[in-house]
């Protein structure tokens, strides 16, 4: 049995007649911490990076050949504790290399057929700008992992300085689920439109929100685009639908 007076430690408390003391943890140094950001960059794809540390805050500098590589980088530094603020100033190979015309059309198709061949894709409509190679993707998706995949794409492309997240994760609703279903039935059913299932490269997206649907794509015809709306509204339970598809060769409504 310890006496009255004596201080029995821990690692982060002292006992003393009865009361928790807080005990002073060791700082870590700012070499120290260099040496753990170090450690925590060692695989290869982070060979052109530096690591400099001046009172806990970790500066990351050099070059990376993707965004993704950039943003990977200061996700593992800001896993340590020790360091209190991260300065992620890594530039991504390929600034200017290619123009943001090329991005976009090269990005774009590949968005298009994202995910193709999987039960969310008729029901995922994607957006994208790019300028000063910084991609802005917006939208909706049906799941996270739809989201995932579509960022995972951009960051990973070739030219791209950073990306900007605006998607939408449509909520779990079984009464959407069910919309849906009954939206692609009324649409694709249509012999008229078994052109568009069959090319991904411009089928026509239905989103559905809280009972809300809204038509994207590209259609080949003014009369193919009306008689979609006039299916899509033909279903039960929606409560109103929103007619976006775009007539090739006439530019946006």
């Amino acid at each position: 049995m310890a006496k009255y007076g004596r201080v029995l430690a821990t690692a982060a408390f002292a006992v003393l007649l009865g009361v928790m003391v807080p005990v002073a943890v060791a700082q870590k140094t700012d070499a120290q911490i260099q040496t753990d950001a170090q450690k925590q960059l060692s695989n290869k794809k982070f060979s052109g990076v530096h690591v400099q540390v001046q009172d806990g805050v970790v500066q990351l500098t050099g070059q990376v050949d993707r965004y993704a590589d950039k943003e990977d980088a200061q996700k593992r530094i800001e896993k340590m504790r020790e360091a209190s603020t991260v300065r992620n100033e890594i530039s991504v190979a390929g600034a200017g290399s290619v123009s943001d015309a090329e991005l976009f059309q090269k990005l774009g198709k590949q968005l298009v057929y994202d995910r193709q061949g999987y039960p969310s894709y008729p029901f995922n409509s994607l957006t994208l700008q790019v300028q000063n190679g910084i991609a802005t993707v917006g939208g909706v998706v049906v799941q996270p992992v739809d989201k995932d995949s579509a960022l995972g794409l951009l960051k990973n492309a070739p030219g791209i300085q950073g990306v900007v997240d605006h998607i939408q994760v449509a909520p779990v609703s079984p009464s959407d689920d069910r919309i849906r279903a009954a939206e692609y039935n009324a649409i694709y059913g249509n012999p008229q439109f078994t052109k568009y299932a069959i090319s991904p490269a411009k089928p026509i997206r239905i989103v559905v929100l809280n009972g809300h649907v809204v038509l994207t794509g590209v259609v080949d015809s003014t009369g193919d685009r009306d008689i979609a709306g006039i299916r899509a509204n033909q279903v039960p339970g929606v409560f109103s639908v929103q007619n976006d598809l775009q007539v090739a060769g006439q530019g946006e409504r």
